[in-house]
């Protein structure tokens, strides 16, 4: 399913589904790096883009709807220069059109390094 988009180019994998949460996994590289040797915000926003909208999708009959992202805001609380970082997506609303996620990136050792909001809207697939 990640062939050959941003997940795979980022290493994003997904390491536990759940009826409460998704969890998945990107590893800190100088791939994912600032100029400064960090973890780049915006690569943060794209594992936990993924991370929600794939919690959605499972959500949802994903035969029949497409997921997008519509809104997402993040903070950025703490800051990782190698390992890995891990998104977990929890459900704040589980509506048939929209839904609204948590999702906390963390290090390995479990401090929160961003802490981000997605809202997401599940479409009808075109026939």
């Amino acid at each position: 399913m990640f062939k050959n988009t941003l997940m795979e180019t980022l290493d994003i994998e997904i390491v536990e589904i759940t009826d409460e949460y998704v969890l998945g996994k990107m590893p800190v590289t100088s791939k994912v790096h600032q100029p400064d040797g960090v973890l780049h915000g915006g690569a943060t926003v794209a594992l936990a883009e993924t991370i929600g909208s794939m919690a959605s999708l499972l959500l949802n009959n994903s035969s029949e709807f497409i997921i997008r992202g519509i809104e997402i805001s993040a903070n950025h609380l703490k800051s990782i220069r190698e390992g890995f970082v891990f998104a977990k997506a929890s459900a704040i609303h589980k509506g048939r059109t929209t839904q609204l996620w948590e999702i906390r990136i963390t290090d390995e050792a479990d401090n929160l390094i961003s802490l981000v909001k997605l809202s997401t809207i599940s479409l009808p697939k075109k026939s």
